[in-house]
């Protein structure tokens, strides 16, 4: 017994600055914009507590809730494009890579995560350039194919532009759910997979009787990670699109409609405490989503692996 103390004495040592500087960075802005967004300021400049009509305001004003539905309608089209698109992707390269006897698995699989660690200014702006109609490679190649009927100015069409720009983001992050479903599956303990060759079941097969379902916790984990990341994704949009998340704000995410509310743009001025209404309304849009997952899916999902 005496033994463990100096353990549990090194172990708090280590643990109090990280715990000092989550909260200078995490807990206390967090809790300062929670309570910012129950302010305003009076006539006189002067700041006072408003209560919830800040909230009143962005959802009961016109102005407000348009932009804000607007924002959160492209947001969801913007989540849902990942979890149809991004992850089944990732979870096929894995199953794929995975495989014993492919070879240069190691190089495949470096070369698609390699997007994953790219700066969204260059994403962003390299494939505008790609996707540009007037100097931009995408008509050629679709060209060179015979498919040129297919190009469109997918960036500057509103019907277009939003999925578009979450295609590429899909290309950029595809390596995160491929690594972390490759990685589950190298867990799976040999004897299963031994046991499933024994009764006949291989390839594909395997992978949807066998595999699959002991992996399924690590595929809630990747929808959970997707549905937090995309809530707060904000650069590849500004980038691509600017703040004004154009055309006509077909691309407004939660992010840059918070961007522009908060710091201002153009002939907008910025509203500390708007934005902080908005900034609330996003920690509990993702608090929910995260609680649901939490005490519904990933239970279900426990349950169901054991």
């Amino acid at each position: 017994m005496a033994s463990r103390k100096p353990v549990r004495w090194h172990i708090a040592v280590f643990l109090a600055p990280a715990v000092l500087v989550y909260t200078a960075l995490m807990i206390i802005p967090l809790f300062g914009t929670l309570a910012q967004s129950l302010m305003n300021h009076d006539a006189a400049g002067t700041r006072i507590f408003v209560g919830l009509r800040n909230f009143a305001t962005l959802f009961g004003d016109a102005v407000w809730s348009d932009a804000f539905w607007n924002a959160l309608g492209n947001n969801t089209w913007f989540f849902v494009i990942h979890m149809l698109v991004q992850n089944p992707i990732g979870i096929a390269l894995a199953a794929i890579l995975s495989t014993p006897r492919l070879r240069m698995a190691g190089f495949y699989r470096t070369a698609i995560f390699i997007p994953t660690i790219l700066s969204f200014v260059i994403v962003g702006f390299v494939w505008k350039l790609i996707l540009s109609p007037i100097w931009g490679i995408a008509p050629g190649m679709l060209d060179a194919v015979g498919l040129k009927f297919l190009f469109a100015p997918w960036l500057g069409k509103e019907e277009y532009a939003l999925t578009a720009l979450a295609l590429v983001s899909v290309w950029q992050f595809v390596g995160i759910p491929m690594m972390l479903i490759y990685a589950a599956l190298l867990s799976i303990p040999d004897g299963v997979i031994e046991a499933a060759e024994m009764d006949g079941i291989t390839g594909w097969s395997q992978f949807w009787k066998i595999k699959l379902p002991l992996i399924l916790p690590s595929v809630g984990i990747i929808s959970i990670l997707t549905f937090v990341g995309n809530f707060n994704a904000f650069d590849l949009i500004y980038v691509a699109q600017g703040a004004l998340a154009g055309p006509d704000f077909a691309t407004d995410i939660l992010g840059t409609f918070l961007y522009r509310t908060f710091f201002g743009f153009q002939l907008q001025l910025g509203d500390p405490y708007m934005g902080s209404a908005i900034a609330t309304a996003m920690f509990g849009i993702i608090l929910v989503g995260v609680c649901i997952y939490l005490f519904g899916i990933q239970t279900r999902l426990r349950r169901y692996q054991f």
